[in-house]
């Protein structure tokens, strides 16, 4: 019945306590940590979880690393950010599916090897029920058949079957204040913002793989045409805020949008700096 969880850590001693307690009833705690220099890895071990260290490069590459080279107790693993939280009603889904592995119900070749699960996103003490809504975010799965590519927003690749949980987990993406989510962004939009050269200039839109059957195909499609759009940061917003009802949210829903719309933003100035030439595009 046993499940093993990876929590991808640089200086989170803020969050990582919250995480880790969420996790109490996990006998396989692994904390891979970028070298941070606060108390995370201090509080990990004072917390009973294991610490693996790693330099961080980008998130693909380095999320497939950790799956690939830790030797984990269990073959099921769950990822979990510092700043997420498990829920009750997930842990018996994921206990429960590890358990029929175990007892040889379910096998390879006739039932998923990695899993989709709902993420609730708060703000202001708010679930952002609207704007953002859990979606699926692939986070349960067998390490020897899964990898995760792209810098940011990973794809995952799964040689396997893939199924859907119903469970999901918390997530409190401006635990450590508005600020330190910006200094975070900031160095994601520099990523994206190679991301969206590169992608303008290998991946022509092919607009057939809108229809297509696999989940991952059409998302990235969707995000390679948003790559393209004039006005990108603007068509976030009316997205977010109007065509998924984030007003429903309240005042809350109206700030994330705003933020999330300023994101994109940002993406676009770095993508400007970078064509000028010369520029900087990571600060």
């Amino acid at each position: 019945m046993g499940v093993s969880v990876m929590i991808m850590t640089l200086n989170e001693e803020a969050n990582l306590p919250g995480a880790l307690r969420s996790l109490s009833w996990c006998d396989d705690v692994v904390v891979f940590d970028s070298y941070s220099s606060d108390r995370t890895t201090e509080i990990a071990e004072e917390m009973g979880a294991r610490v693996v260290q790693r330099k961080f490069d980008s998130f693909g590459p380095h999320q497939t690393w950790g799956l690939k080279n830790i030797d984990y107790k269990h073959r099921w693993v769950f990822m979990l950010d510092a700043d997420e939280r498990m829920t009750d009603g997930l842990r018996e889904e994921l206990e429960s599916i590890a358990a029929k592995w175990e007892s040889g119900e379910y096998n390879e070749q006739d039932h998923p090897v990695a899993y989709y699960c709902g993420r609730r996103n708060f703000f202001s003490g708010k679930w952002i029920k609207h704007a953002m809504p859990p979606g699926n975010n692939m986070r349960f799965f067998q390490p020897p058949l899964i990898r995760f590519e792209r810098e940011v927003h990973q794809v995952p690749i799964v040689d396997g079957k893939i199924g859907y949980m119903k469970g999901m987990f918390d997530h409190y993406n401006f635990s450590k204040g508005i600020g330190e989510w910006f200094d975070r962004h900031n160095r994601y939009a520099t990523m994206e913002s190679h991301e969206t050269i590169r992608a303008i200039k290998e991946n022509p839109v092919k607009l057939g793989n809108l229809f297509s059957g696999d989940r991952n195909t059409r998302r990235l499609e969707m995000k390679n045409i948003s790559f393209r759009l004039p006005f990108r940061p603007y068509f976030k917003f009316v997205y977010m805020y109007l065509l998924k009802l984030g007003f429903l949210d309240g005042r809350a829903g109206l700030t994330y949008c705003t933020i999330q719309s300023i994101y994109e933003y940002i993406i676009v100035l770095k993508v400007r700096e970078i064509r000028r030439g010369g520029e900087r595009a990571d600060g």
